[in-house]
């Protein structure tokens, strides 16, 4: 309640204070205002996502029964953004209001809720440079960029839940180069403090640092379309992304680097490096799109021990994951979707089975990523393990 005052407040402020308030087409914000002096603007849009979602696991029989049943509020967000000063320094934040948005509050962010999903500066300081300050994602792998709002399907796949960098608080330097009239490179570079988002508690272990380079042979997508989900632009010359992403983590203190559990020991973290790498790809062309990603991470110590070598339970989400998507738009911007995830982490390590999930989607774009519904049934193939069906149904509302 305190997250949304707080919105209500800025939304207040800035329709009393603005020279202009101009309400613009559904889907393009609730508010883009001006300042008299046009030093500052401001963009104001919120949105929701509705979630419905059943899931039967394999009994011993091999029969799926006992269905569990679950109805959430999946995201609820405001978000702000526009420039200051001068349009070369923009900014963005994000609060997220849904239980799923404010989850993991712990010591560590002094038992707080964590509101704050982006409060980031960027800073176009010369020609093709630009410098990010603040919170936001990282340049991870690409499903993970892509907003939420955006997504082919109802949610991220399983290897970005396991693999994922997601948000942390550090600089980043992005800077783009035509090598011909059509051939794009960008090359993205980030230094973090390497515990994840809203951390209050200071650089527990060591920094992390990314790099990511993206190339697009045959020039950019139509509105940033390489990170966004479907081809709803419908691309009428074959339009290609490839990209990797290398993260160090050095002296990670949590199981899957930025992400996942702190691994105490009985005299403080315990501390080791942590290397992901990311390779992804995507193409769209005339309604068709494919993604692709794989994941790999490793370290040399995965196991966190006490003190006398007895070990904590704790380890290092140790292995690597493969995520292929596809889709096709019809003319009736109904969309028909398929998604191929498989997860192998170290058994040895994690005593985790290796497992594949089989997803298919359908996807209704009422007013394209902005008013949508969409649904997808899974099936998860645990080896040696249950294994698991799934149906979801997803309304998106986006102001």
């Amino acid at each position: 309640m305190k997250c949304l005052a707080f919105g209500l407040i800025i939304c207040s402020f800035f329709t009393s204070f603005s020279q202009e308030t101009n309400s613009e087409e559904f889907g393009k914000g609730l508010f883009n205002l001006m300042g008299k002096d046009s030093t500052w603007s401001a963009k104001i849009a919120a949105r929701m996502q509705f979630l419905s979602s059943t899931s039967w696991t394999e009994n011993s029989n091999g029969n799926y029964t006992d269905p569990q049943f679950n109805a959430l509020i999946r995201r609820a967000r405001l978000k702000f953004d526009g420039f200051v000063y001068s349009p070369k320094l923009r900014y963005k934040l994000e609060l997220g209001l849904s239980n799923r948005d404010i989850s993991g509050a712990s010591q560590y962010t002094s038992d707080a809720p964590r509101y704050i999903l982006d409060a980031v500066v960027m800073w176009n300081f010369y020609q093709n440079f630009e410098l990010w300050v603040g919170q936001t994602k990282l340049p991870g792998n690409m499903e993970r960029v892509i907003s939420s709002g955006n997504l082919q399907m109802v949610d991220r796949s399983r290897l970005n839940s396991q693999f994922t960098l997601d948000r942390e608080m550090g600089l980043q330097l992005r800077h783009f180069t035509y090598l011909t009239d059509s051939f794009l490179m960008r090359e993205i570079i980030a230094i973090s403090q390497g515990e994840g988002r809203n951390v209050t508690t200071g650089n527990l272990g060591g920094h992390q640092y990314t790099g990511r380079l993206e190339i697009l042979p045959f020039g950019e997508f139509k509105s940033n379309g390489e990170y966004s989900g479907g081809d709803l632009k419908r691309e009428t010359s074959p339009k290609l992304m490839l990209a990797a992403t290398y993260n160090l983590n050095l002296n990670a203190v949590k199981t899957r680097g930025n992400q996942g559990t702190y691994m105490v020991t009985d005299f403080g973290f315990h501390q080791t490096n942590i290397n992901t790498l990311f390779l992804d790809a995507m193409f769209k062309y005339n309604g068709f799109s494919f993604m692709a990603e794989y994941a790999h991470r490793d370290t040399e110590n995965p196991f966190a021990a006490n003190i006398d070598g007895s070990l904590t339970g704790d380890v290092v989400q140790k292995g690597h994951g493969l995520n292929l998507q596809s889709g096709y738009l019809f003319r009736s911007n109904w969309e028909i979707s398929g998604r191929y995830t498989n997860i192998e982490l170290d058994k040895n390590i994690t005593g985790i089975n290796p497992e594949n999930q089989y997803t298919l989607g359908l996807s209704k774009y009422i007013v394209g990523h902005k008013l949508k519904v969409q649904t997808d049934i899974s099936y998860l193939s645990v080896m040696n393990g249950s294994d698991e069906l799934m149906y979801r149904l997803q309304l998106d509302v986006h102001f």
